[in-house]
């Protein structure tokens, strides 16, 4: 699955999503974008899942119409050290995750 980390996670985190093709909004070129504009871009890339620790997104943007599937990470911070033992928790929710809803994962 191609997967898209938001930027305040650390790309640290990218090779812990083993079997998974995973890329920064950062590498993309999309840093500071708004949520709604991100999404867009991520979805006419052909991301499939993004990956974020921003809990309001559900909140901000309409995901009804929403081809993405969303994870947030729930974790007191978002340094490697709290995100890292996340990894096999996130690994096992992206098969369960659907278009346009939010999955929550954290501890």
């Amino acid at each position: 699955m191609r997967i898209l980390l938001d930027e305040q996670l650390p790309r640290q985190l990218a090779p812990l999503l083993a079997g998974h093709e995973v890329s920064t909004v950062q590498q993309k070129g999309w840093a500071g974008c708004r949520n709604g504009e991100l999404l867009r871009s991520a979805e006419s890339a052909g991301f499939e899942l993004f990956l974020t620790a921003d809990r309001g997104l559900e909140f901000q943007t309409n995901l009804r119409s929403r081809i993405l599937r969303i994870l947030v990470v729930v974790t007191p911070t978002n340094r490697l050290s709290d995100l890292a033992p996340l990894a096999p928790k996130i690994l096992a929710a992206i098969p369960g995750a659907m278009p346009g809803r939010v999955v929550r994962v954290g501890r």
